[in-house]
Parts: structure tokens; C-alpha cells; sequence
């Protein structure tokens, strides 16, 4: 190695030991330093109490109740499946074969399902019609949210309300405990607890959209719909489920949905728990429903309706017909009267006086509060018992060589010159039949003559047999000028408007859409 390359080497090597010395000597007096982390062992909190108590929470907004209704009241509510025969095969059992013959040829017998409110603690169950109706014997099981199974019966049911009470043999039960819900209103936050899907003990929330909802999706012709609407998921399982409060209360029974794809679109329907109970008390204490009537036909008041009547506000319920000897008649209520309240509480649609008035049994006084011209006064009614009764139908006169009218399908030709006429109104869902009167063959007695079922003309009220006495305020004696009012109605897309004879021989007033 050269001098030169020592000389420089030895330099560089002194320069670093220097360097790593003055390094050495500023760690030791402390004045350089690193931004090091102190690391300490790692400690998690917790906590057997929230931040926010149930109490705190309950306070801020009702839907922090949901936790605590659903705990207490989802017990209450109970799964029921149900064996169901078929249709015109009332004795399977009879029939059955080793060879499976029957078996084959019709199908097995089928199951569904739906939800019960047990109602007290010694085992009434209450639920859907629907949901047992044409059960086979010993073909109700009633489960319960703690697993334990019974086989139930039927004590009874009503299928005007689409409600039913079961029996269990059970005792000390969680009963639901039943709520006002003439208290219940629009808004509110409610809990639907049943089985959907077969899904047991499903709770959903949402809230009431609408009462005294009248959806006529109930097959009687007593039918009372009131319904509670409500947005909570209600499915397929949930029929005769309950609509619950944030207090923890039954409100309704939950009954139907409105669907076009046969599940939750956002509208479900329960009957309110004031009518159904008075429906449940009935069939556990006289094993039917004891149902006092007024007598009369009615309609809610429009403003089309008010004009005419001349009432001061749209609102009540005008009496359109006042059958004879019944509880309406002795209160001397007259047509064209308009109930505004029943025992104090209003009424502005006539499916709301139906629930009021099912409220009361048969010799019951309910205090109506009633227009009439001008004057509004009270009047006392005693309610009567629903008296089952066939109807007649009307006496017509024979024709000679002429087919069954019954089989009539369209106007019979030339029948205006035999005194006869027939006109199907298939849009409307009825027919009518005239009849020329013998004291004058120019004019004619029109009768209703075929009301199709569950057509807009049966769901009103109208029925076979009564007699047409004006279309629109026109008289009604000439085939040929009802169905031109008929016409210009349907082509001006107007409501039609129909006075009628009742075959009680009271009058009453339709209106048609």
C-alpha cells in the first residue's frame, strides 16, 4: 500500500471513532432522544350495565319498549296447525283402502297453519275463523312458545267477524292482557307477534296507518270489518296473531293482508280487540255470538249525499231503509235519518256503526244521536235478536210455452210485446227482470232479478227479488230508459245511484261504482 493510502486511511478511521464517541457521550448525558411508545399490558373494561338503562332509553322513544313487549307478550301467543279435510270428502277415514285406491285418486287431506292470543290462564285460545274452519276431529294442535303441545277444540265461531275461540286443557297460562283500542291511534307504534311461514314466535314493529278500514274480504252477509291497518310485517302464519302496544297490550287480532303477490306489501289488518273480546265472551259464555240489530240499511255520508240532505257537515251515517217490526221501526227511525253518534261516540262510516252496535247483545239500549232536517235530537233504541228467516221471492206472473226465466241468458225475443223483458248488467254483477203492470202494459215493474256474488252490486247489499223504483234519481218503469242511465253512467265513469224495494218491503238506497 502506498504512504498516501495509509495516511488517508488512518484519518478515516479516527474520524469514526471520534463520531462514535460524541454519539456514546449525547445517549449518556440525555440530550438526544427517540420518541419510543411506553408499552404497558393491555386492559379491555367491561361492563354488566348499559351506558343508557332501559328506563333512559324508554324515555328517549317508545320503539326502545319493543325489547321488554315483545319478552312479556310473545308467551301469549301461540302456533296452530290444523288438519283440514277436502273438499266433499267428509269421511276419509270410511273410505280409505289398504290398496291406497282412494289415495290415488284424491289427494291427501290438507295442513295449515296460523297463530292464537291465549286469553286466559285456564286455556281459551282466540283466533282466526279461517284458521280451523272445516277442521277434521282431533285435528287442531295448539303449540306454545315453550315447546308444550295440546291438542285443542273448537268452542266456537263467527264468521261475520272472521273469529274463532279454541280450548286447550291447561292451567296457570300466560294470558295477553287485552287493551282498549277505542284509545288506539293513527301513528302509534305497534308490535305483530305470530307465525309466519311457519317461523315460530316472529315479532315485527311498525304502526297504525288507518282504523275502521273495510276491505270486504269477509264471505257473510253480516260481515262487520272495522280493521286496525297497520304497516308490521304480517304474512302467511299470522292469521289470528296479535297486534300488541308499547304498553304490552292486545289491541286487535291480526286477519288479512292486501296483497297482489300473496305476501307483505305493506298493509295488514287486525279486528279491534274491544269487538273482539265482546265476540270471545259471547262464545265462551253462551257458546254463538249474541248480536242485537237495529233493523235498517245504511250508508255512509258523502258530500253528494249531504247536498241532498241538506246537512250542515259531511259526516255520520244516513238510515237509506227501515225494515218493518224491527228495534229501528219502534225508535221511530224514518229513511234519510243520519246517526251521528252511538252512546257518545261518533260515527262517520257506517262500517264503524256496525262495530259500535256489535258491541251490545240483543235487549240492550243504545242511545243514537240523530239528524233529521235540521234538528238534532237523541232517541233510546232497544236492540232485537237477529231472526234468521228465508226469503221469498217475488210473485211473478206465468207464461204459457215460455222456457224457465232462470235459464234466460238475454232479452227473450219479442218479450216487450208479452210483457216481459230481461237485461244482464254483467259489469254491474246483476240482472234485471220487468214485468208490464196490468193496470198499465206501457209501464213496468223492474226487480232485481240475479245478484252475482261478490260482485260490487252483493258486496253493497243488493239482493234478488227487490224491486228497481228509480235509477239516478229517474223513475225506474221502462227496461230501455235504466239501461240508458245505466250507460250514460258507466261511459261518464259516474256512480250509479239505485232506490229499491226491499222484498222486507223496506226501501234503501245503493250506490254503485
Amino acid at each position: 500500500m502506498k504512504l498516501r493510502d495509509k495516511i488517508l486511511s488512518g484519518i478515516l478511521i479516527l474520524l469514526i471513532g471520534i463520531m462514535l464517541g460524541m454519539i456514546l457521550m449525547l445517549f449518556r448525558q440525555g440530550t438526544f432522544s427517540f420518541d419510543l411508545a411506553e408499552v404497558n399490558v393491555t386492559e379491555i373494561t367491561r361492563s354488566e350495565t348499559p351506558f343508557w338503562s332501559n328506563e333512559d332509553l324508554e324515555r328517549i322513544d317508545d320503539r326502545f319498549l319493543f325489547k321488554n313487549v315483545a319478552k312479556s307478550v310473545t308467551p301469549t301467543v301461540v302456533y296452530i296447525e290444523t288438519v283440514v279435510s277436502n273438499r266433499g270428502r267428509n269421511n276419509y277415514e270410511e273410505i280409505e283402502s289398504d290398496d291406497g285406491f282412494w289415495e290415488r285418486i284424491l289427494p291427501p287431506r290438507a295442513r295449515t297453519v296460523g297463530s292464537g292470543v291465549i286469553i286466559s290462564k285456564d286455556g281459551y285460545i282466540l283466533t282466526n275463523n279461517h284458521v280451523v274452519q272445516d277442521a277434521v276431529r282431533d285435528g287442531i294442535s295448539i303449540t306454545l312458545d315453550d315447546k308444550r303441545m295440546f291438542e285443542a277444540r273448537v268452542v266456537g265461531g263467527d264468521p261475520s267477524t272472521d273469529l274463532a275461540v279454541l280450548k286447550i286443557d291447561a292451567d296457570e297460562l300466560p294470558a295477553a292482557t287485552v287493551g282498549n283500542s277505542d284509545h288506539v291511534q293513527v301513528g302509534e307504534w305497534v308490535l305483530a307477534i305470530g307465525n309466519p311461514f311457519r317461523l315460530r314466535s316472529t315479532v315485527t314493529a311498525g304502526i297504525v296507518g288507518a282504523l275502521s278500514r273495510d276491505v270486504q274480504i269477509i264471505n257473510d252477509d253480516y260481515r262487520i270489518e272495522s280493521f286496525i291497518q297497520t304497516d308490521a310485517a304480517i304474512n302467511r302464519g299470522n292469521s289470528g296473531g296479535a297486534l300488541i302496544n308499547t304498553s304490552g297490550e292486545l289491541i286487535g287480532i291480526n286477519t288479512a293482508i292486501a296483497t297482489h303477490s300473496g305476501s307483505y306489501q305493506g298493509y295488514g289488518f287486525a279486528v279491534p280487540s274491544n269487538l273482539a273480546l265482546k265476540v270471545a265472551s259471547d262464545i265462551i259464555e253462551y257458546g254463538e255470538v249474541r248480536r242485537g240489530l237495529m233493523g235498517v240499511r245504511i250508508q255512509t255520508v258523502d258530500a253528494r249525499m249531504a247536498r241532498r240532505l241538506g246537512i250542515d257537515q259531511i259526516r255520520g251515517v244516513m238510515v237509506s231503509g227501515v225494515g218493518n217490526n224491527t228495534a229501528a221501526s219502534e225508535a221511530d227511525l224514518r229513511p234519510d235519518d243520519v246517526i251521528i253518534a252511538v252512546n257518545g261516540h261518533e260515527v262517520n262510516e257506517s262500517n264503524h256503526l256496525q262495530e259500535r252496535v256489535a258491541m251490545f247483545r240483543p235487549g240492550d239500549e243504545i242511545e243514537l244521536t240523530i239528524w233529521r232536517s235540521g234538528e238534532v235530537f237523541n232517541r233510546t233504541l232497544v236492540l232485537k235478536e237477529r231472526e234468521l228467516v228465508m226469503p221469498e221471492a217475488p210473485t211473478i206472473q206465468e207464461f204459457d210455452d215460455e222456457p224457465e226465466l232462470d235459464e234466460w241468458r238475454e232479452i227473450p225475443d219479442g218479450g216487450r210485446e208479452r210483457g216481459i223483458e230481461q237485461k244482464d248488467f254483467e259489469e254491474l254483477g246483476f240482472t234485471l227482470r220487468a214485468l208490464s203492470k196490468p193496470e198499465n202494459p206501457d209501464k213496468f215493474d223492474i226487480y232485481i232479478h240475479r245478484v252475482q256474488r261478490f260482485s260490487d252490486a252483493w258486496n253493497r247489499g243488493l239482493r234478488d227479488g227487490s224491486i228497481l223504483l228509480e235509477i239516478n234519481g229517474v223513475e225506474a218503469d221502462d227496461l230501455n230508459v235504466v239501461e240508458k242511465e245505466i250507460s250514460k253512467s258507466l261511459r261518464k265513469n259516474r256512480s250509479l245511484d239505485l232506490k229499491v224495494e226491499t222484498q222486507e218491503g223496506a226501501t234503501g238506497y245503493f250506490k254503485l261504482h
